[in-house]
């Protein structure tokens, strides 16, 4: 079962088109040639590269396959983005994704949290490229070639050559080990609306030409990837939730909607995605809680199904 997802507006900016599904099968290695085993036995991609992450995970499961719009710095060939075929859980729900920390970087110590929404994913970020609207697929499993790859040389993100910009933002299951927390119960019609608004109103901010690579009014505090999301799931119905860190916001949303007088209004569940080791990206740390009422909400988490994802991140 392939999933399928709605198109966002045209003309909105910040909104990544969709990725064109092209096949789904078997992925498959012979004598060095990769390819994709069909339903009729057929092999396709012979020709085209595919990256070597997907092949280090996924040899011999079934994938499904999109192709790219960007292209591969080294070849020139659109590039293939591969992802496990699993299919979507129905809407109306949400998944929060709290991603751990990126070792190294300063800016990264609290980690980062993203949103999917009925199978639409919302990143917001310091980085104006970052904030983007996307498949599940592309968050998960972009591939870290071409323009998703990080600098050869400086290993993060580089802008210096407008034709071959290195955004450093493959997908974040080869970066990090990821907690996701699903609900159903929240109007996700509205918080779609509110989500790509902020989308909306970040891509149209003026540029500061001091910091032409950064979102003008990021904040720490009040303007974050963390504080865009806790504002919009407040306005879509969460009015108690709470946080500008990302681990901080992920504990308090799950403490808020499994508390026994909303149980009746949540179905709630938590998982854990560890990261897939890749070459080009080293292992994620987990991120401090700063909190002390957060490490208090942990223990009434032990209810909801998965909760050890929590209470271990």
């Amino acid at each position: 079962m392939v999933s399928t997802f709605a198109l966002p507006p045209k003309g909105l900016p910040g909104l990544s088109r969709l990725p064109e599904f092209i096949a789904c099968g078997i992925l498959g290695c012979e004598e060095g040639a990769v390819y994709i085993k069909n339903d009729d036995g057929g092999r396709l991609f012979l020709s085209e590269p595919v990256w070597g992450g997907y092949l280090a995970h996924w040899l011999g499961r079934r994938v499904r396959v999109h192709r790219l719009p960007q292209r591969d710095y080294e070849n020139g060939a659109l590039i293939l983005l591969l992802a496990p075929d699993e299919p979507a859980p129905p809407p109306p729900y949400i998944i929060l994704y709290y991603n751990e920390r990126l070792p190294g970087y300063l800016s990264s110590l609290f980690g980062h949290i993203a949103i999917n929404v009925d199978s639409r994913v919302f990143n917001f970020s310091e980085k104006p490229y970052e904030n983007e609207e996307m498949s599940v697929d592309e968050y998960l499993y972009r591939p870290a070639l071409g323009e998703f790859s990080s600098h050869p040389e400086s290993l993060t993100f580089n802008l210096d050559d407008a034709q071959r910009p290195y955004y450093y933002k493959f997908g974040r299951r080869f970066m990090r080990t990821i907690h996701a927390l699903y609900i159903e119960g929240l109007d996700t019609t509205r918080l779609t609306e509110l989500l790509r608004t902020e989308i909306e109103v970040i891509h149209q901010t003026p540029v500061d030409p001091r910091f032409p690579h950064k979102y003008r009014d990021f904040r720490f505090f009040r303007r974050n990837c963390t504080t865009i999301i806790r504002d919009a799931l407040r306005q879509a119905g969460l009015t108690e939730v709470s946080g500008f860190l990302p681990r901080e916001l992920f504990i308090n949303t799950a403490y808020q909607v499994s508390r026994p007088r909303r149980q009746e209004n949540f179905k709630v569940c938590a998982s854990r995605m560890e990261q897939l080791k890749v070459p080009e990206q080293a292992y994620c740390r987990p991120c401090p809680i700063l909190n002390p009422m957060n490490r208090l909400r942990l223990r009434h988490l032990s209810r909801i199904p998965g909760a050890h994802s929590i209470l271990e991140c």
